[in-house]
């Protein structure tokens, strides 16, 4: 029971990585809120983690509107009068376009979901975190914030984007109480790619010659194992990192 009376939110948590990580935190005794777009998805994960004698709440959030945001910290405040812990793992893909190819929609869209979602949340986080005096962040990234070949323009430059931001809030925070880590996982079996539109032909070329690279696909709840070290005490003296899960394929 590592997260014992930890209260905990996850987003994007009605399927894969997040429901993954969800479900673990409730295994390790915490409360957890699962948040999704999906609204059905989350209430089915919540249901199931309650069912299995966890406590949960579901939440309709979409991470792009700020309105949902505070929403959903608020009813998090009324069900459990607390946060401790806050994982950003809703995300989306592009659709592999370079550059050249990015529309100022497709980039506009990432960048509300991916960072500008991700940074709001932590900015409402990190200031009840202040109030409490402690709380962690754990930002599932992906290699994506870390390597250049991953995704396209959009996609890279979103997650860059997190992987700064999560350093940064780390140092300022250090001497707060607050913690703020992130997951760079690989190639992971999830439903990601239902989110790509206009597949650029050149793009997906490109990136696919690295895939080769790739030691293997890995399972949410592989990833969810590194989301309870960072979100528990266990990880108390790891702050600022973005660690890679993905089998050694950043190692290449």
């Amino acid at each position: 029971m590592r997260l014992k009376d930890k209260v905990a939110i996850v987003t994007g948590a009605a399927s894969g990585m997040g429901k993954a990580i969800a479900e673990l935190y409730a295994n390790e005794g915490a409360k957890v809120v699962v948040s999704d777009y999906n609204y059905e998805g989350a209430q089915t994960v919540a249901e199931a983690i309650t069912n299995n004698g966890g406590v949960a709440i579901a939440n309709r959030t979409n991470v792009a509107e700020l309105a949902d945001l505070e929403n959903l910290f608020a009813e998090t405040k009324e069900a459990f009068g607390k946060l401790d812990i806050l994982v950003n793992n809703a995300g989306i893909m592009d659709g592999m376009e370079p550059v050249g190819e990015i529309t100022d929609e497709k980039w506009d869209r990432v960048f509300a979901v991916n960072t500008t979602g991700v940074m709001r949340a932590m900015r409402i986080a990190t200031n009840l975190f202040l109030e409490q005096g402690h709380g962690v962040i754990v930002n599932n990234i992906s290699a994506g914030g870390l390597r250049g070949a991953r995704a396209g323009a959009a996609y890279t430059a979103s997650k860059h984007a997190v992987t700064g931001l999560t350093k940064n809030t780390a140092y300022m925070y250090a001497q707060s109480g607050i913690r703020c880590n992130g997951i760079a996982p690989g190639g992971v079996e999830t439903n990601i790619g239902s989110t790509m539109t206009n597949i650029s032909e050149f793009g997906m070329g490109r990136q696919m010659t690295g895939s080769g690279t790739m030691p293997r696909v890995g399972q949410p709840m592989e990833i969810a194992q590194l989301a309870l070290f960072l979100g528990s005490d266990e990880s108390s003296f790891v702050n600022g990192q973005v660690i890679a899960a993905d089998a050694g394929w950043t190692a290449y």
